[in-house]
């Protein structure tokens, strides 16, 4: 039985017991504290916690799950995954224990024929909680088992809660005992409370069922809470694993022998000449390569991209870890060409997106191998070089700063050099790097970290969202003023009762005009103004949790208290300068996916009052041709006066009709759908204007890169737009009346003058020139012998990238004949570097590249470089590291002096 057969039956057997089948959420979590979906049971929070009224009483999925805590252990034994699919069954407030447990015992026991997994009653073993009879009574009943095969575990093993305050209940699983192979012999009446761990291979997990009934007040850990009393409306929530439910089905050993993981071992082995099974150490590099591979793959389809932190971190991690893996099995080629098609073709029989979005997946993928193999090359190195010294010296571990600079010189993670440096029986200072690492996120990071309290205790909104009762009503897509009431305080994260003027305050009312900050667009300011007089100034909209939207003020004058009426005033102009903004952005999106192609999606954005930025995925940087190409498209249809109109319908119907789902975005059952014209459409829940005439005009000021695979363009809207074309056209009048000529004139005009200014600057460089060759033949006879190698490392101060390249060649020019010779000379002018590398043909013959040399040298300079065997140049900009390099090239050309 096939993966995608077993997960067939699963929902089919749920479905026919009258659950609704709830597709797969996103891997990326709602949730503040939480990077990714890690159970199935995260999408269906709000209705668990009482936040929500769920649109069903009974709902089942197989819910796309990542676990980051785990990815050390991936490989290492055979239980860990990083991604894994979970099967799950909910309640709310329907059936409870007696469901749960004949729903779930008669799917494994079954018959296949008739529907089922048809696993061996003799061999499955339902766990309880000790002393949960409610639970123990149903087993029997149901399974007709007898006591002694109920096995009773203590809390650590059979009681859930989510760490902190409010639900948990104890849990019931079932264990499939894969024999003695597997473990030792056990007795079940007498095991317990605990389960022994070399029984955790034999006695195997495959389902959990978890009984909402307790209302925790206080959680210290596993085993130790309390409990304040009974949930008013008892849950279920089940999670069944996929991928171990598939391997025992499937006759296999675990879960990477399975039917959509083994096929990428089977490429490795091809790709590597190397065996599963037949040495340990590349086992775990093989699960390693077919869990990471398939996890990113599956990260990159819902948006992620890679970074330095956060989800893009994690997948950077991912993607490396398997390349290198691939490197220790033998194969230094590209892998993931070769690898990812495999798992999706896999993976793809059920998640059809992967094919459909396949050429961004892979762009995204495949640049950030090509990446890492040139950090590789350089990195590892350096590394060398670090832990030769280190040994040298006698000592065992490599020292914080050390593992810094690989990490922020050559994007090293520090797993990679956790990993390699234990390769080497070394050690590394890991408190001193996260130190450094915590130092400078805390100087690049301090206004995120702080930012609008993304993280902060929702307990208060929760308690005000609990009052409420329902949503905030939201009435600003048709009306800047409207009435309503207040309905909750905030202020210090306590639920207060009132604020007096001069205080700052967080304000929820009931209904609102007001747009809370999300979807890339800026949240609205204005005025409240109260039924007793009092006024508030509303500075910043949020929306913490789910349904509430919180308004972040400051008491202007009098006194807020709960229950006044509250008469809200939008600042209007602010509001409409973010619309235009926002549906520049839509129509800047389209036009950039007609220029270079649907793989241009959005990325990120944020609107703001007469500017916009703009975040999209591509491999390079953007012509400045397409430049102008896809502002004069946008402004072409600003002029067209196209009718901006926003339509609901379900998520499969707005996908049926061409809208674009943007990636990390949360979407309903229902959704709004924003058309510009027949001509862009995106889901979206921000506001935007009537026309796209109402725009006015759109420029694009320039566009950059911001990390791997993502560029960022930034433009004006409206009046900031005419405004600064109206300062160019200043600028170019002045122009041209200091240089007497026509506006026309001014390109060949300025031509002119820069002609001679060069022709100046060449004269100049002439004269420096000869005075640095006049210091050739002297180094040259200075030369370093490195082993059979001449080396000659120059700093020549004053010296640009020309004259370092002549300088260079010269030198190489008056080295002896008849030996290997190598030349690196780093130049040092106006706070630049340049750095050129010349070698002879017998330094050649010896392995020893010009090119290698610069492109090993180049990030220590803050820079890069490159070029061919006898000659390379680079240029950088940290003039402080200019020594080390040179001894760096010299230790280089010392290694393959000794090779040689």
């Amino acid at each position: 039985m096939d993966t995608a057969e077993i997960r067939r039956r699963f929902l089919a057997h749920f479905e026919a017991a009258g659950h609704t089948v709830v597709p797969s959420a996103s891997l990326l979590a709602d949730d503040p504290n939480l990077l990714f979906v890690p159970a199935g049971m995260v999408p269906f929070k709000p209705y668990f916690l009482g936040q929500e009224t769920p649109p069903y009483l009974r709902a089942t999925s197989v819910q796309k799950c990542v676990r980051t805590p785990d990815i050390e252990d991936v490989g290492k034994t055979t239980r860990h995954g990083t991604f894994f699919e979970m099967c799950g069954n909910f309640s709310f407030g329907d059936y409870f224990k007696d469901g749960a447990i004949e729903l779930a015992w008669d799917l494994v026991t079954k018959p296949v024929a008739d529907g089922g997994f048809g696993l061996e009653e003799s061999r499955l073993y339902p766990s309880i909680l000790e002393g949960d009879d409610e639970a123990l009574s149903h087993w029997k009943r149901v399974t007709g088992l007898p006591d002694e095969r109920i096995l009773r575990l203590g809390k650590k093993e059979n009681y859930w809660s989510m760490g902190v305050p409010g639900p948990g209940g104890p849990c019931s699983e079932i264990l499939y005992d894969r024999g003695e192979g597997y473990g030792p012999a056990f007795d079940p009446a007498t095991l317990g409370p605990d389960m022994p761990v070399p029984l955790e291979d034999r006695l195997l997990e495959i389902w959990n069922l978890v009984f909402m009934q307790d209302e925790l007040s206080a959680v210290r850990s596993k085993e130790d809470f309390d409990i304040a009393g009974s949930l008013p409306k008892k849950n279920i929530d089940t999670g069944m694993g996929l991928e171990r439910v598939a391997f025992l089905q499937q006759g296999k050993e675990n879960m990477y022998e399975i039917d959509v993981m083994f096929p990428v071992i089977e490429r490795a082995q091809e790709l590597t000449g190397r065996r599963y099974g037949a040495d340990p150490a590349d086992d775990v590099r093989f699960r390693v390569v077919a869990d990471h591979v398939r996890s990113s793959m599956m990260l990159i389809s819902d948006g992620v991209t890679p970074g330095n932190d956060g989800r893009g971190y994690v997948l950077r991690r991912l993607l490396r870890r398997a390349v290198r893996s691939m490197r220790l099995l033998g194969c230094e080629d590209q892998v993931l060409p070769e690898l990812m098609p495999v798992s999706r073709d896999k993976m793809g029989e059920t998640y059809s997106e992967l094919h459909r979005d396949w050429e961004r997946i892979s762009t995204v993928a495949f640049a950030e191998e090509d990446a890492f193999r040139t950090t590789l090359k350089a990195g590892t190195q350096i590394f060398d070089l670090a832990t030769t010294e280190v040994k040298k010296s006698g000592g065992t571990q490599l020292s914080g700063d050390r593992a810094f600079a690989l990490h922020d010189t050559y994007g090293f993670p520090i797993d990679l050099t956790l990993e390699m440096a234990a390769e080497q029986g070394l050690s590394v200072d890991e408190a001193g790097f996260r130190r450094l690492m915590g130092e400078q996120r805390d100087r690049a990071k301090a206004d995120a970290r702080a930012k609008k309290g993304a993280h902060a205790n929702t307990a208060a909104y929760r308690e005000v969202a609990d009052n409420l009762g329902a949503p905030v009503e939201f009435t600003g897509y048709t009306e800047v003023v409207s009435d309503g009431a207040v309905r909750g305080l905030v202020s210090g994260g306590q639920a207060v009762s009132a604020a007096r003027a001069g205080e700052e305050i967080e304000v929820v009312l009931d209904r609102t005009p007001f747009y809370a900050e999300g979807g890339g667009q800026l949240a609205d300011t204005g005025v409240i103004e109260l039924d007793n007089g009092a006024r508030i100034e509303v500075r910043d909209v949020q929306s913490p949790i789910r349904g509430l939207v919180v308004h972040k003020a400051v008491v202007l004058d009098g006194e807020v208290t709960l229950g006044l009426g509250a008469h809200s005033l939008v600042d209007t102009e602010r509001r409409r300068s973010i619309s235009r903004s926002h549906t520049a952005t839509h129509m800047v999106h389209k036009a950039f996916r007609e220029a270079l192609g649907e793989t241009a999606t959005q990325a990120g954005s944020e609107n703001s009052p007469g500017r916009f930025r703009f975040d999209f995925s591509a491999t390079g940087s953007v012509p400045m041709s397409v430049m102008a190409d896809v502002e004069a498209r946008v402004n072409d249809l600003v002029l067209a006066d196209l009718e901006v109109h926003a339509d609901y319908m379900s998520q499969a119907e707005a996908v049926k009709s061409g809208a674009m789902a943007l990636f990390g975005e949360k979407y309903g059952d229902t959704v709004r759908v924003i058309s510009v014209g027949d001509w862009a459409r995106e889901l979206c829940g921000g506001t935007h204007t009537d026309r796209s005439g109402q725009l006015g005009v759109v420029k694009l000021l320039g566009e950059s890169s911001i990390g791997s695979g993502v560029r960022r363009v930034e433009a004006l809207v409206g009046g900031d737009a005419y405004r600064f074309l109206a300062r160019e056209h200043v600028i170019v009048n002045q122009l041209a009346d200091a240089l007497k000529a026509r506006p026309e004139e001014l390109p060949e005009r300025v031509s002119s003058i820069l002609e001679k200014l060069r022709a100046a600057e060449k004269e100049i460089e002439k004269i420096h020139l000869a005075q640095l060759l006049g210091a050739s033949a002297e180094l040259a006879g200075a030369a370093t012998q490195v082993g059979p190698v001449k080396f000659v490392g120059h700093h020549a101060v004053g010296a640009g990238g020309g004259d370092v390249r002549q300088l260079a060649l010269d030198i190489r020019g008056r080295l002896p004949q008849g030996e290997p010779g190598v030349v690196v000379v780093i130049g040092e002018a106006d706070g630049k570097v340049a750095v050129v590398a010349a070698t002879n043909e017998l330094a050649q013959e010896r392995g020893i590249s010009a090119g290698d040399l610069v492109r090993l040298v180049g990030p220590l300079l803050g820079g890069k470089g490159g070029g061919k065997a006898d000659v390379a140049q680079g240029g950088g900009t940290d003039t402080s590291r200019i020594g080390e390099a040179l001894q760096l090239a010299e230790h280089e050309v010392g290694r393959h002096a000794v090779q040689g």
